[in-house]
């Protein structure tokens, strides 16, 4: 692994990340992260109860989802060209490592809520959300806070 991180890290990209693109990417990386979180705490809320229950809960999603999945993408290439700058660096950081496991937990919860819970929004759009509703929503967000401190840590700890 470590000479496919060497190489990578020496390569075209790597060396512009690392001696030009850094704070720029960087820059972008937190706007979308900014944005995907954003939204993400808007559509959660909803699904709590806390926020927005005047609101169906499919029209909100309908009109935020695009833009946390534009969002998400731009966090994901910015994110990734980052990782070219240091890759041993980041593949050896514990905040880094917690971070992207907890991506993969986020994504597997959106999955399990899309897959399972929200198959019966009919019946709780307008209204409360079922308990495994809330309990989708609590978990999103709680994992996303964590996300966005844990990539905040990266940068004093790289």
């Amino acid at each position: 692994m470590n000479s496919f991180f060497e190489w990578l890290q020496t390569s075209a990209l790597g060396v512009a990340v690392s001696e030009v693109w850094f704070p720029y990417l960087e820059s972008i990386h937190v706007i979308a992260l900014a944005l995907v979180f954003g939204t993400i705490v808007i559509v959660d809320t909803r699904l709590i109860g806390w926020t927005s229950r005047h609101l169906r809960f499919t029209y909100l999603s309908e009109r935020l989802l695009p833009w946390t999945w534009g969002a998400f993408i731009v966090a994901v290439l910015t994110g990734s060209a980052l990782f070219t700058s240091n890759p041993e660096g980041y593949a050896g950081n514990g905040p880094f490592v917690t971070k992207m496991l907890l991506l993969l937990l986020a994504g597997l919860n959106m999955l399990y809520f899309h897959k399972v819970t929200y198959r019966e929004v009919a019946a709780w759009d307008a209204g409360e959300p079922p308990r495994a509703a809330r309990l989708a929503g609590m978990s999103s967000l709680a994992i996303w806070v964590l996300i966005v401190t844990l990539g905040r840590w990266i940068g004093f700890t790289i």
